[in-house]
């Protein structure tokens, strides 16, 4: 079955096709946005028009799309070894050269990886990682986990049971909770009325030695956290605080595992953020998206020599996927991370999102916008009804889906997640692109603005 027409893509896909989080009545109504190409920053779609994707995809499109030394890489290893399975003492070239330039690049002794297929199934496997390694060292009763309110850390059945973002736990699913817990999100912009960032910062760190505490220290196996919590809306830590909390995590002797899916890769102009931006040493970093920056499904736990060592012995890891490590996949992680190298782009990512960060602050005057947040090339605009008291508009209004369709009207992709519209361009963006994005987005939100004004929906 070959389509002839654009049409019938949209057609064929709405027949057929489960999108991943699927609102149901009003999916129905809905064409579908068929994408055609690819090149650098910008997408086309089917009849032509031309968008600049500041969403990155998926947080994950890092050196830009349509790049052809990234087809011939994948090409090539495609045509030499399309695939061989690495269970248990089968390897090949592209997974060892990667596992290699990993174990180089990461902070500290961090200097294994366990290959998975995307940034879910490397929070599953860090979570049985994190029980495991307890287990080997004769802790068997360390099998809880502490989280964040906020938090997005995957969508397999245990990742998304971890994370706590809000509508990602929907009543018709099941979800683990026995050994699941939670502590509060460090949203500085909604922290409580009277304190700064280093009050609410000890404030948070007091929590979490509490929640230690309730539970049993002897009990925890890890905590898991993202250097910026993405799909939460951006939420970016006070000064401080993760650390303060990785050494909570050293004296109970409870894993630190870092969730860099979005901020590892460049993101934040850093291989890793965890130590470069957070001063963290993590015991685990798991990543994906910019390993490949999208070209293939890859993801890596990334685990210390503690960890390794205490793993050794008369026993099994019996944990693993069929596309462990898989070739196509690695090549095309090794390439990507040359190019980064090659092309400066941590530099680069360093410079320009310094810029990105001025010209959305720039946005902060403008009617319905509460908070602008952000660092590098990942931003976040939080739209509210009223500025002073902070209120949301009501659901039904969906301003985040509003002002990211006025954004495409005028050619540019933003996010929209609920309230919020996120940003997380490739970092190949230019300050010209940035000047785009901000005052195209700026537009977009005093067009919204307005409507809603004339709606008789009060903003101020």
């Amino acid at each position: 079955m070959t389509p002839d027409l654009p049409n019938d893509i949209a057609a064929l896909d709405q027949a057929h096709a489960l999108h991943p989080w699927t609102h149901f009545d009003s999916g129905a109504a809905q064409t579908p946005l068929v994408i055609e190409r690819g090149e650098g920053c910008y997408l086309w779609d089917r009849d032509g028009r031309k968008y600049f994707d500041a969403v990155g995809g998926l947080w994950c499109t890092n050196i830009g799309l349509g790049r052809r030394e990234m087809a011939e890489a994948i090409a090539q290893q495609a045509e030499r070894l399309a695939f061989s399975n690495t269970f248990v003492d089968m390897t090949h070239g592209p997974q060892a050269l990667l596992a290699a330039k990993l174990a180089e690049i990461a902070p500290g002794n961090l200097n294994h990886v366990h290959f998975t297929t995307g940034g879910s199934t490397a929070i599953d496997s860090a979570y049985r990682m994190a029980i495991y390694y307890h287990r080997c060292r004769g802790e068997e009763a360390r099998t809880h986990v502490i989280a964040r309110d906020d938090s997005y850390h995957g969508a397999t059945f245990a990742s998304i049971s971890i994370g706590k973002r809000s509508g990602d736990k929907v009543p018709e699913f099941h979800y683990l909770s026995e050994g699941i817990h939670h502590v509060s999100t460090p949203n500085t912009y909604r922290m409580p009325d009277g304190m700064d960032e280093a009050a609410f910062s000890s404030h948070l760190v007091a929590e979490f030695e509490a929640k230690i505490a309730e539970i049993g220290a002897d009990k925890v196996a890890a905590f898991f956290a993202e250097p910026i919590q993405a799909s939460g809306g951006v939420i970016m830590p006070p000064e401080g605080y993760l650390h303060a909390m990785w050494q909570v995590c050293q004296k109970h002797g409870i894993l630190f595992i870092a969730d860099e899916v979005v901020t590892a890769f460049g993101r934040l102009g850093h291989w890793f953020a965890s130590r470069d931006v957070f001063d963290v040493q993590p015991d685990i970093i798991c990543c994906a998206k910019g390993l490949s920056s999208g070209y293939q499904p890859i993801g890596a736990v990334v685990f210390s020599e503690t960890i390794w060592s205490a793993m050794q012995g008369d026993r099994w890891y019996a944990s693993g996927f069929t596309y462990s490590g898989h070739p196509v996949a690695c090549a095309a992680a090794l390439k990507n991370i040359e190019i980064i190298e090659r092309e400066g782009l941590l530099e680069h990512a360093r410079d320009v999102g310094t810029y990105f960060q001025q010209r959305l602050a720039s946005l902060s005057e403008l009617p319905l916008v509460g908070s602008v947040r952000g660092h590098g090339l990942i931003g976040c605009v939080e739209n509210v009804a009223d500025k002073t008291g902070k209120t949301l508009l009501p659901d039904e209004v969906d301003v985040g889906k509003r002002i990211s369709q006025a954004c495409e009207a005028k050619g540019l992709m933003v996010r929209p997640i609920g309230h919020l519209n996120v940003m997380s361009p490739p970092l190949v963006i230019t300050r010209g692109e940035v000047d785009f994005v901000a005052e195209t987005l700026g537009q977009a939100i005093r067009d919204v603005a307005d409507a809603l004004v004339r709606d008789g929906i009060k903003v101020d």
